[in-house]
């Protein structure tokens, strides 16, 4: 059964590289409605959809065929997919998602205090059917087909504080929202730097982001975890394949991959139809997937 929220859910912060104040209201909506972002400034909607997809590595875009747009959506993305919210309203007075604290955790937990609503309308999944991959230099994304929803993630960092990290497990139930929905992003002291030199980043702090500089950890309390980093990076892997708009089936796998290798992807899996099969959903595969019986003990203590 497809799921949206029970009620009304509004969230107040700041947007990461404006560093404007934004308000946004997640809204239910109804059954094959899917996830849409409304501009109430613009007066436009912009779909969750690949179509709407834009190439940038520091944040996940959307724009629609008026050029209006709603940048890093993936924190959300990634709440909401692990949640399992499969239709919602997203009004949103600016063009950036909340930062927050820099992870998706916040959000779940509104929509966790919230609750769900479910519909009697049957939910659809993508399985993936053959291995589809795309590189970059050094990097890579993967997906390879899978009777779950699994993810491994692997990256080197010069940082000593960071340097090699690898993670790897199947995110079925509330797996996302115990092992990855409080990990922060992250990034080095000499970049945010030279983002806010050049207008971007201009809403980061150490409150928001985990903050590296020559094997220091600058933000206050240090790590949640010793390898936040790399499921932090999951954690935007998660919100960038919701860009499909709906679960699926497949194992992905990220080397060194960021929001565009990722999306990339997505490209690379939908140009042909023997990658994949949209599917109906049974009771029992539904119960496996991200979000079902999933609650505010699954949070994490940091959340």
């Amino acid at each position: 059964m497809q799921r949206t929220i029970a009620r009304d859910i509004a969230i107040n912060g700041i947007g990461l590289h404006g560093g404007k104040p934004v308000r946004m209201i997640l809204r239910p909506a109804a059954a094959d409605a899917g996830l849409n972002f409304v501009r109430t400034d613009l007066g436009g909607t912009i779909a969750v959809d690949p179509a709407n997809w834009v190439e940038a590595s520091l944040c996940t875009i959307l724009r629609n065929d008026q050029g209006h747009e709603v940048r890093t959506v993936e924190h959300l993305l990634a709440a909401l997919h692990g949640c399992g919210v499969h239709n919602a309203r997203i009004e949103i007075d600016g063009p950036e998602v909340p930062i927050l604290d820099g992870s998706a955790a916040p959000f779940v937990r509104r929509i966790l205090e919230t609750g769900l609503r479910e519909a009697e309308t049957p939910l659809s999944v993508l399985r993936v059917l053959r291995e589809v991959t795309v590189k970059r230099g050094d990097a890579r994304a993967t997906l390879r087909p899978s009777a779950e929803f699994r993810m491994s993630f692997d990256i080197d960092f010069a940082d000593p504080a960071i340097g090699r990290q690898t993670a790897s497990m199947g995110l079925h139930n509330g797996t996302f929202l115990r092992e990855l929905s409080d990990c922060r992003t992250f990034c080095m002291r000499g970049d945010v730097e030279l983002m806010q030199a050049n207008g971007l980043a201009l809403g980061g702090t150490l409150d928001n982001a985990v903050v590296f500089d020559n094997g220091q950890v600058l933000s206050p309390g240090g790590l949640r975890r010793k390898d936040e980093p790399v499921r932090h990076k999951m954690l935007d892997a998660m919100g960038d394949l919701y860009v499909l708009g709906r679960p699926l089936l497949g194992h992905y796998e990220g080397v060194r991959a960021g929001h565009a290798l990722t999306g990339l992807l997505l490209r690379a899996l939908l140009s042909d139809p023997r990658n994949y099969r949209i599917e109906p959903c049974d009771a029992r595969l539904q119960a496996r997937l991200p979000g079902t019986g999933t609650g505010l003990h699954d949070l994490p203590l940091s959340a």
